[in-house]
């Protein structure tokens, strides 16, 4: 399913085969966390500007609307129209941070709704019934994202029961994958690292999940409060123990920056809402650096956000104009600000796979690690 095409230091230009088609790696997911881009951006809006993969969230599509209504609906891929593989996080993530009370067990975890305060459980086997029910290309195993700091014993106690309920995700997926009503029976199955912050318990943890023969490999626990230099510590030691012939992915992650020092030490795979985070209120990524369109000196300027640039944005509106429309709270400047970063961060993608082929990615990064931390 993964072939390595290229290697240039630790950097990896590979091709991932799915059932919804083969993914060109390194890659950035766009983040539809409840099937849709905040901002409104379409699906097809995703083709126009590159996005391989599109990443939706389990915990959000089973409160609302449903797993079950969308599986009624045929999956995710038909609700939302969209027909390129799509990634389902567990949901882990999202019980840890919003839920106000819970309680985790060996079982699973009890907590409530952030929405209405109704009493859900989450466990391994509930997670993959409700992303096989969304029939996403990728399933992510269900885990426990452990607050930073954390103590050394409780992350311990973390990582292993993490790693009991990555066995019980992958035996329950088998059993889903078989049954004659299943979505999509070729679903695949990423485990995720875990250990905080701490090198003998990340070592320990992906040694024992990559024995499990999985699709891909996840960091996850990361980019939640812990400097940069400690998240790329934690990729220093953790990557040699990850399995060579299967794709890595850096969940959560992250700024321009970021992508660009993981891919020097062998992540495959990014998502981040980010890019459209940030472009819903007007900052802005361009080649030649970071902008906020807010700012008065962009008033009167006729330039497109990045002169050269391709997206339906710059193609066809100027910076007074999109910062005119931000001013009177018109929905379009939102639209056309997470259509510009979201390419932006796709033809980044582009740029780093084809340095990587011709051999160059130590010199296109630091070229653009450089130009990335000027401001416009």
């Amino acid at each position: 399913m993964f072939k390595l095409i290229k290697q240039d230091g630790l950097a990896r230009r590979g091709e991932f085969n799915t059932v919804h088609g083969t993914v060109q790696t390194p890659v950035f997911m766009n983040v539809g966390t409840l099937g849709a881009i905040k901002g409104a951006v379409s699906s097809m809006d995703l083709k126009d500007i590159g996005c391989q993969v599109e990443l939706s969230n389990t915990y959000h599509l089973h409160v609302r609307p449903g797993d079950k209504i969308i599986k009624e609906m045929g999956g995710l891929h038909k609700f939302m129209n969209w027909d390129r593989p799509i990634l389902t996080d567990s949901g882990g993530f999202q019980v840890f941070s919003l839920a106000k009370l819970r309680k985790i067990k060996e079982e699973g975890v009890y907590f409530n709704s952030h929405i209405d305060g109704k009493k859900i459980f989450m466990g391994p086997e509930e997670s993959m019934q409700i992303q096989s029910n969304l029939g996403s290309t990728i399933a992510m195993a269900f885990d426990e994202c452990v607050a930073l700091p954390a103590e050394y014993k409780y992350a311990k106690e973390s990582h292993e029961r993490t790693i009991r309920w990555l066995k019980r995700c992958k035996d329950e997926l088998k059993r889903l994958n078989s049954l004659p009503d299943t979505i999509n029976p070729h679903q695949m199955l990423f485990g995720i690292n875990q250990g905080a912050t701490f090198d003998d318990l990340r070592i320990e943890n992906m040694k024992e999940i990559a024995k499990l023969d999985l699709d891909g490999y996840a960091i996850g626990g990361l980019a939640v409060g812990e400097t940069t230099e400690e998240m790329y510590h934690i990729l220093d030691v953790t990557l040699p123990h990850a399995p060579q012939d299967k794709p890595r992915y850096l969940m959560g992650v992250g700024t321009p920056q970021n992508i660009l020092e993981a891919v020097d030490r062998g992540i495959d795979f990014f998502d981040c809402v980010m890019p459209s985070r940030n472009a819903r209120h007007c900052n802005l990524f361009t080649e030649n650096g970071y902008m906020n369109l807010k700012n008065e000196k962009f008033e009167k300027d006729p330039l497109p956000i990045e002169p050269g640039c391709t997206c339906p944005a710059c193609r066809n509106y100027s910076r007074a104009y999109i910062r005119h429309l931000f001013k009177a709270k018109e929905m379009l400047a939102m639209r056309l600000c997470v259509l510009h970063n979201l390419n932006f961060y796709n033809r980044l993608m582009e740029n780093i796979r084809k340095a990587i082929e011709e051999g160059r990615y130590s010199e296109f990064k630091e070229e653009k690690l450089k130009a990335y931390s000027r401001r416009v």
